[in-house]
C-alpha cells in the first residue's frame, strides 16, 4: 500500500487573485444537537478559514451561539433546519453528521439524525456530502450517495458495515492486521462508489480502486473535536476539489497541523488549537 505523495498537494485548488466573493466555495454544514454543541462548531471554525461562504445549520441552542460569535464568521449564515433546502441546492458541498444525536429522542429538541441523513441523501443524490459522527452511526449503508466522502473511526465503520477488524496489540502479526482493515475499506469504498477516510495512528483512504495510507500526526490528536476538525478540513476541500483528493490531502494536512503543534506545546493542545494551526501548515504547505 502507497504512502500519501506530498506532490498531490499541488493538485489542489487555489483560488485566482481575481476572483469573486462566491467562487471559490460555499460549504453547507448540518450537525450539532443540544447535548453536543461544540462538535459541528468546530468544523465550522476550520471551514470558515479555507472557502468563501459557510451556511450552518443546526438546533436553535447552537444557531444561537454562531450568532453570538458572527463577528469571527463574517462570511457565514446561519440556516434554520426547516430551510436548508435552498442551501443544498447551492452549496457546492455539504457536510452532515458531526454533533448529531447518536439516538433520536436522547434530548427535546433534536433531530431523528437516521431520518434526516437519509432523507437528505435520497432527495439530494447528486451533490458532493461528507458524512461524519452521528449520520455515519446511524444510517444504513444503502443509502450512502454516489461520491461521498465517509469520514469513520474504526468503530463507526464497524457499525455501518456490520464488520469487526480482529485487531490485537501483536507486533508480529501488524502487518496482516493492516492488509485486512485495508481490503476491507477498499471493498466496502468499490461496493458504494463512495471515498471511505478511515481515522486512526494511520489514516487509511480509499475510493475502491486506489488505496493510500496517511502517517504522522501524535498523541494529541486523540482528544475530543479533532475528527470534528478534520471533517470541516475535508468537506471545505471537497467544494473545489475531487473526492479523493480532498480526503488524502486532508488527512495529510490535518497530521501535519497535529505535528506542528506539538513542537510547540507537545501533546496539550485542543480541537480549536488544531482547527488554528491548519491554515497555517496550508500556507507552508501550498505556498
Amino acid at each position: 500500500m502507497n504512502e500519501f505523495d506530498v506532490k498531490d498537494l499541488k493538485k489542489l485548488y487555489v483560488p485566482a487573485s481575481d476572483s469573486h466573493k462566491g467562487e471559490n466555495g460555499k460549504l453547507l454544514i448540518i450537525g450539532g444537537s443540544v447535548l453536543f454543541h461544540a462538535a459541528s462548531l468546530w468544523s465550522l471554525q476550520v471551514a470558515s478559514r479555507i472557502v468563501d461562504m459557510v451556511f450552518y445549520s443546526s438546533v436553535p441552542e447552537n444557531n444561537a451561539l454562531v450568532e453570538k460569535e458572527k463577528e469571527e464568521f463574517r462570511n457565514g449564515i446561519v440556516v434554520p433546519r426547516n430551510k436548508i433546502e435552498h442551501y443544498i441546492e447551492e452549496a457546492d458541498c455539504i457536510l452532515i453528521g458531526p454533533g448529531l444525536p447518536r439516538e433520536s429522542g436522547v434530548e427535546p429538541g433534536d433531530d431523528d439524525t437516521k431520518e434526516l441523513t437519509e432523507r437528505l441523501f435520497k432527495t439530494y443524490p447528486n451533490k458532493k456530502w461528507v458524512v461524519d459522527g452521528g449520520s455515519l452511526q446511524t444510517i444504513d449503508p444503502e443509502f450512502i450517495p454516489k461520491n461521498a466522502i465517509l469520514t469513520p473511526h474504526h468503530k463507526e465503520f464497524e457499525k455501518l458495515f456490520n464488520f469487526q477488524f480482529l485487531i490485537s496489540n501483536s507486533q508480529s502479526n501488524y502487518n496482516e492486521q493492516m492488509l485486512q482493515v485495508q481490503n476491507k475499506v477498499t471493498e466496502m469504498a468499490k461496493k458504494y462508489n463512495c471515498t471511505i477516510l478511515l481515522k486512526g495512528e494511520v489514516d487509511l483512504v480509499s475510493n475502491g480502486t486506489e488505496t493510500v495510507k496517511i502517517s504522522g500526526g501524535n498523541a494529541g490528536m486523540t482528544k475530543g473535536g479533532t475528527g470534528d476538525v478534520l471533517a470541516g478540513l475535508v468537506a471545505a476541500l471537497y467544494c473545489k476539489n475531487e473526492a479523493f483528493l480532498s480526503a488524502t490531502a486532508g488527512s495529510y494536512i490535518n497530521k501535519k497541523a497535529g505535528e506542528a503543534l506539538a513542537q510547540k506545546m507537545g501533546i496539550y493542545f485542543n480541537a480549536s488549537d488544531l482547527a488554528n494551526e491548519i491554515p497555517v501548515v496550508m500556507k507552508g504547505l501550498l505556498t
